[in-house]
């Protein structure tokens, strides 16, 4: 009998995470926003809420909306996108467990006593407070690792170097207003190119490189939200691959739920 797995959040880091579930025969429903904000939309299954459906290393995501369209499509052999940040469908899914994959950088509440299984991703954890379990994210020696006392690290604000590019390769708007992009994923720019704009405010390419990332066009912003990602290694093949980091933290994820008896039971019969 599978195990059934509701994820919260469908970014590029949770996608990663989705895949490596699927792929070890588990049955996911990933949970989103009306307006989801991802940025890596190439590799995040949050882009079905646009698109309405996606393909991610051979992962088909599908947008449903009803209880009854999710199972359909989870049937299918596709992951269900239900627009339900709420996580209402729990109790019709029948959850075994919940991945919090949000990302939200900050304290997530949820409620042990009456919740299934619940793993958190990133910064904002604690396990016995808001969580059973947690997944480091931080890019390190503890990257992936599953914690089962204490906390994840506090996010440092700092993304991740990218070449020699740090601060640099992520774009944020300095202002609130409407984000227009003038780029797509995948596309060559120059330093000083129009990568956008947000009302008045025009956003520019700090480099030569590859648009790894822009946000969805049209959507409300407000100043400091990370809006592009410049990559200057110019290589497409990135564009739809899942990071090494979204898989080392799948894998952790992966770790948690079979550290359960009951879930590896369930799955394996021992």
């Amino acid at each position: 009998m599978a195990i059934k797995v509701l994820l919260q959040g469908g970014g590029d880091l949770a996608s990663g995470v989705a895949l490596r579930m699927v792929r070890a025969g588990l049955k996911v429903v990933i949970c989103e926003l009306a307006q989801p904000y991802a940025v890596r939309r190439s590799v995040s299954f949050a882009e079905v809420v646009y698109a309405g459906n996606v393909v991610i290393e051979g992962i088909a995501g599908r947008l449903a909306t009803s209880h009854e369209e999710a199972m359909e499509i989870l049937a299918s052999g596709r992951i269900p996108v239900l627009v339900d940040p709420d996580l209402n469908s729990a109790k019709q899914f029948s959850a075994d467990v919940i991945v919090d994959g949000r990302m939200m950088k900050a304290q997530a509440e949820h409620f042990l006593e009456i919740l299934p299984k619940i793993i958190g991703l990133g910064p904002g954890f604690t396990c016995g407070l808001n969580c059973h379990a947690a997944v480091e994210t931080r890019r390190g020696p503890n990257l992936g690792r599953l914690i089962w006392n204490g906390s994840t690290e506090e996010d440092t604000g700092i993304p991740e170097n990218v070449g020699v590019y740090g601060n640099e390769r992520v774009i944020r708007s300095s202002s609130t207003g409407i984000f227009h992009s003038a780029v797509k994923i995948g596309e060559a720019v120059k330093s000083g190119q129009v990568l956008g704009n947000v009302d008045q405010e025009v956003l520019l390419a700090p480099f030569g490189g590859m648009v790894r990332g822009i946000l969805q066009d049209g959507l409300p912003v407000m100043s400091g939200l990370k809006i592009g990602d410049i990559d200057p290694r110019f290589d497409q093949s990135l564009i739809h691959k899942v990071s090494d980091k979204a898989l080392s933290i799948g894998g952790g994820v992966m770790e948690a739920i079979f550290s359960w008896p009951e879930f590896r039971q369930k799955l394996l019969g021992d």
